[in-house]
């Protein structure tokens, strides 16, 4: 049984460290770890330890946590560093998509082929960038041995940055792929008797394997669609109230029938303008709401956000029981049972986001692929020669990787032109002018001086 030491960067995100706290708590084999909450907020970090402590007393849970500002403190001589931190908040990038809007960008400049999400900062993400490098320079540099496992988005962009601008052993997580689950239980499946397979890259990641009690189970995607799907979007568009319920949506199984392979958890809010040119689309492809990711749908993410922190402060504080607010168990994320296979070298498969090094045919290695791979105290065992079909390697993949590389390079280099160059690509771009008037504003947001000196 390993005691370790854990720091969770951004601990002020209630809804991800709750989450996080009740696995560990639902963890025996790490009690008597030390967990360094960190977070610039104070009354965030003050409910996120007070739950800690309040629900590990409840269950009788053996952690030590330590609510800290100090983001040096809760990195030095860590085994594993947690980046969970979202620079500036939601409204921060909300003020940005305003303006991206008024020049007619919809959904914002940062929205783009295969990168419809909302808090997937890629372009626009330059404090956030730079946030995730200087956490992994203090790891580098107080816990060069331990491991740092990226959380916050862009997953993507983020991993394949930091592993090849570190010598850190940085894996990216995710739980996208849990979509698979939806998809068997749509089709009349029990999700604990499937075998699956997605690969791709964060947030583009395609079923390539779909097996029922050893049986290929696609025939039975293709029968739902074709004798049951219709009627079940019907009855779908009449009661909707979940945005994110959109994983046997007419979105998806467009994207099946464009790529020969269906689309897993987070890929479905992606694809291309065909999904998502403006409010009217979003509704014919995701439903009433829109999908998560429109005015519609991220409003109501943001407001359930808010709820859950409000409910969360108020048992807190009242003292109430907080077990009945989770699931028995620990939950389907997998940040938890990963540092124990590492602490205590026990083996098991998991879905990461490493560089490729060869686990996927037709990809370079220095860019980070999502995959699933055996990860123990000897570190990731990477699959070899994984395969997924041309059209989506041509099509999807390498464009998407394409974007990814553009960003990259903007980060590092800096200047205007490569923002410029960004939305040149852009179909909703009608001149190079409106490109330059849209970033300018941008720009000029007093929070954004610093970015404007990057990019100048």
């Amino acid at each position: 049984m390993a005691r370790v030491k854990i720091g969770v960067i951004g601990a002020g995100s209630v809804a991800w460290s709750t989450k996080l706290v009740h696995d560990l708590l639902h963890t025996p084999e790490l009690y008597g770890s030390s967990v360094y909450l960190m977070d610039i907020n104070d009354e965030r970090l003050r409910l996120i330890k007070a739950f800690a402590d309040s629900y590990a007393q409840e269950v009788g849970a053996s952690y030590e946590f330590v609510a800290t500002k100090d983001r040096r403190e809760a990195i030095r001589d860590a085994d594993f560093v947690i980046n969970t931190a979202m620079y500036g908040g939601h409204q921060y990038y909300e003020r940005m998509r305003a303006i991206s809007e008024k020049h007619g960008y919809y959904r914002g400049v940062n929205s783009t082929e295969w990168n419809m999400v909302s808090d997937y900062h890629t372009i626009w993400g330059y404090y956030q960038w730079k946030l995730a490098l200087d956490i992994a320079r203090d790891v580098e540099e107080l816990a060069p041995d331990a491991w740092l496992i990226q959380i916050a988005n862009p997953v993507f962009e983020l991993t394949t940055l930091l592993s090849r601008e570190t010598r850190l052993k940085v894996v990216g997580l995710c739980h996208g792929h849990l979509g698979y689950k939806e998809i068997a239980q749509a089709i009349g499946l029990d999700p604990a008797k499937v075998e699956f397979e997605a690969i791709g890259f964060n947030h583009v990641i395609w079923l390539t394997k779909f097996r029922y009690e050893g049986e290929d189970a696609y025939p039975l995607i293709d029968r739902w669609i074709e004798e049951r799907a219709e009627r079940y979007w019907e009855e779908w568009r009449r009661t909707q109230s979940n945005p994110f319920d959109i994983q046997m949506s007419p979105a998806a199984v467009g994207m099946y029938r464009s790529y020969g392979l269906f689309p897993v958890g987070d890929t479905v809010r992606g694809g291309t303008w065909k999904y998502h040119w403006n409010l009217e689309t979003k509704q014919r492809w995701y439903g009433p709401t829109g999908g998560p990711d429109s005015e519609i749908g991220w409003s109501i993410y943001l407001a359930h956000g808010e709820a859950w922190l409000e409910e969360i402060s108020e048992a807190v504080q009242s003292r109430r029981p907080l077990s009945p607010l989770f699931p028995k168990g620990r939950t389907d994320e997998s940040v938890v049972p990963l540092m124990h296979s590492i602490a205590d070298d026990a083996p098991a498969v998991y879905q990461v986001n490493v560089l490729n090094m060869g686990a996927i045919d037709g990809l370079p290695n220095n860019v980070a692929v999502e995959i699933p791979a055996e990860v123990g105290g000897s570190g990731v065992r990477r699959p070899q020669g994984l395969r997924l079909p041309g059209r989506i390697l041509r099509l999807v993949l390498w464009p998407r990787m394409m974007r990814a590389e553009m960003a990259i390079e903007a980060f590092l280099e800096g200047g205007r032109q490569p923002l410029i160059d960004w939305l040149m690509l852009d179909p909703r771009t009608r001149s190079e002018r409106q490109a330059e008037a849209v970033w300018e504003e941008i720009l000029r947001m007093p929070e954004n001086e610093e970015m404007a000196r990057h990019y100048r």
